[in-house]
């Protein structure tokens, strides 16, 4: 009988312990792939203030951010003058990012409304198209990011929430990952002015 394939008690005491360990490896990864199962945007469906797109990123906002590694250091701090205005079902917003190493960006996305709850961005450095859906308080975006980095340009892909807390205040938490693995992650703070 080959021992690989018998009973258990027959099999060797290595092949044993490597075949528990396999079971043991195979139960963590699919209870990981369950944990990392992310909420869907209707969860928020009832979460309250109700965000409307284009009420809160209409006129000037001011938002302070910070870029952590994957390690959760902070290696990066920025701050973002936006203007915000829609002509109908199209917005335009206008970000102008100052960094603390003094390097200035700028950003402009066209948003364009393509159903109830449903969006789409575009911007130079944006690959394709970003698509977004508000439930309740809460802004679900996708997108990838073509980003340049010593002298090359990568692209990142973004799983980015933002929150309305109040008439005036947004949070926004964006996990930077490149085929699926976590490489970073930007907080940003969003004030409306009045």
């Amino acid at each position: 009988m080959n021992t690989m394939t018998g009973p258990i008690d027959t099999v060797p005491y290595p092949a044993r312990a490597l075949r528990r360990l396999g079971g043991l490896v195979l139960a963590a990864l699919i209870l990981t792939v369950a944990g990392c199962t992310a909420p869907q945007p209707s969860v928020y469906q009832a979460e309250t203030p109700k965000l409307e797109l284009r009420e809160y990123f209409n006129g000037r906002l001011d938002a302070w951010g910070i870029f952590q590694d994957r390690s959760g250091k902070v290696v990066r701090r920025f701050t973002v003058d936006m203007n915000a205005h829609w002509k109908g079902d199209v917005g335009t917003l206008e970000e102008d990012f100052v960094y603390s190493d003094g390097k200035r960006e700028r950003r402009v996305w066209t948003l364009r409304r393509t159903a109830p709850g449903r969006y789409t961005g575009t911007a130079d450095d944006v690959i394709g198209e970003a698509q977004g859906v508000v439930a309740g308080n809460a802004l679900h975006w996708r997108y990838t990011l073509a980003l340049p980095i010593d002298g090359s340009t990568y692209h990142f892909d973004f799983d980015d929430w933002m929150f309305l807390v109040d008439d005036r205040v947004m949070l926004n938490r964006a996990v930077m990952s490149k085929f699926g693995v976590r490489l970073g992650e930007v907080t940003l703070s969003f004030t409306k002015r009045p």
